[in-house]
C-alpha cells in the first residue's frame, strides 16, 4: 500500500470513528433535564410505592387529596432517580417509555435482620405502642412488631427494605428553560415548588494590577441570579433550613449561575404594632410614661421624692 493509500485509509477510519463517537452522544446525556411521568411498584405483588398518575394513584387507593400527582421534572446525573433509571435514560428521546427493574440493593438496601432490636418500652409513647406503628427512638425511624412488658422489638429497616421494584416511565419532553429547571430541581429538593426568576445583573469588580504599584483597575461584569421566593412551607422546611447551602451550591453547578438570592415575604397586616420596650407600655416616650402613671393614680412628683430619699439612705 502506497503513502497515498495509507493517508486515504487512517482518514477513512479517523471519519468512521468520529460518526461513531457522534452517533453514541445522540439522545439525552448526563446533565439533561427532562418532564417524566412514571410509576415504581414493588416486582413481587405490583404495589404502588410512587406514581405522577393520580388515576393510578387512586386505583392503589392512595389518598389523592394529600399529593400533587404531576409529572416531574429530573436532571439526568444528579441522583434524582435510581442508577439504573438513568442509565436507560442516557441516549434516549422525548416520547421514549420503558420499565426498568431495579435491585433491591440499589432501591432501599437489602433487608438486615440485625436492624431488628429490642429496646426500652418507656422510649415509645403511649399512643404509638401497638404493632405496625411507626416511631422514631433516638433520631432513627422504625416500626413496632411486638410490645411485651417493659420491651420492644423495633425493626429499624426501611419498609421497603429487601423489595425489588419495577420503575415505569414516560419521558415526556426535554427540558431547556433555565427558571423551568431551577423550579423542578427545587421540587425534587422540596417537594413543591416555589416562584422563583433569573435575572443577570452588572457589578463593578476589581480587577488585579500587573505591577504591585499600581492601583487596582475595576471592570464591569454580568452575574446570572436565581432569586427564589421562600414560601410558609420552605420557613418551617428543617431539612431546607439545614441542606439550603447545599442545594444552591447545585443550583450553581447544574444551571451556570454565579448566585442564588433566597427573599424571605412577610405580607402586610397581622398584629399591629410591637409597642415599647418598657414592659409593654408603648413606644411614644416620657409622655405615655406619666400618662401611665396617672391611670395608676401616682403623682410623678412625690415618687421622684420618693426615689431621692432612697438614694440619700
Amino acid at each position: 500500500m502506497s503513502d497515498q493509500e495509507q493517508a486515504d485509509a487512517a482518514a477513512d477510519a479517523s471519519e468512521a470513528d468520529s460518526e461513531e463517537t457522534e452517533d453514541a452522544a445522540t439522545g439525552l446525556q448526563d446533565g439533561d433535564f427532562v418532564r417524566i411521568a412514571y410509576t415504581i411498584r414493588t416486582a413481587d405483588d405490583g404495589q404502588v410505592i410512587d406514581t405522577t398518575d393520580e388515576d393510578v394513584a387512586e386505583e392503589a387507593e392512595i389518598d389523592t387529596e394529600e399529593y400533587d400527582f404531576e409529572p416531574r421534572i429530573i436532571a439526568i446525573g444528579a441522583g434524582h432517580v435510581f442508577a439504573s433509571v438513568e442509565d436507560a435514560l442516557i441516549g434516549a428521546e422525548a416520547g421514549d417509555e420503558g420499565t426498568v427493574d431495579v435491585p433491591a440493593d440499589e432501591a432501599f438496601g437489602e433487608y438486615d435482620p440485625e436492624e431488628v432490636e429490642t429496646v426500652k418500652a418507656d422510649k415509645i409513647g403511649e399512643d404509638e405502642r401497638y404493632p405496625g406503628a411507626q416511631i422514631q427512638i433516638d433520631g432513627r425511624q422504625g416500626r413496632l412488631e411486638t410490645i411485651i412488658g417493659g420491651r420492644a422489638r423495633v425493626d429499624f429497616n426501611h419498609p421497603l427494605a429487601g423489595e425489588d421494584l419495577e420503575y415505569e416511565y414516560e419521558i415526556l419532553e426535554v427540558i431547556e428553560d433555565r427558571t423551568e429547571k431551577a423550579t423542578g430541581m427545587l421540587g425534587m429538593y422540596l417537594q413543591e415548588e416555589p416562584e422563583v426568576r433569573i435575572e443577570t445583573v452588572t457589578e463593578t469588580e476589581e480587577v488585579p494590577a500587573e505591577d504591585d504599584d499600581e492601583e487596582p483597575e475595576t471592570e464591569e461584569v454580568e452575574k446570572d441570579v436565581l432569586y427564589i421566593e421562600a414560601s410558609p412551607g420552605m420557613q418551617m422546611n428543617q431539612q431546607w433550613m439545614f441542606q439550603k447551602q447545599q442545594v444552591a451550591q447545585d443550583l450553581m453547578d447544574r444551571l451556570d449561575l454565579d448566585r442564588v438570592v433566597i427573599e424571605e415575604v412577610i405580607e402586610g397586616g397581622g398584629m399591629g404594632g410591637l409597642g415599647g420596650m418598657m414592659g409593654g407600655m408603648g413606644a411614644g416616650g416620657a409622655g405615655d410614661i406619666e400618662d401611665a402613671l396617672e391611670d395608676v393614680d401616682v403623682d410623678a412628683d412625690d415618687l421622684a421624692d420618693e426615689l431621692e430619699d432612697l438614694e440619700e439612705e
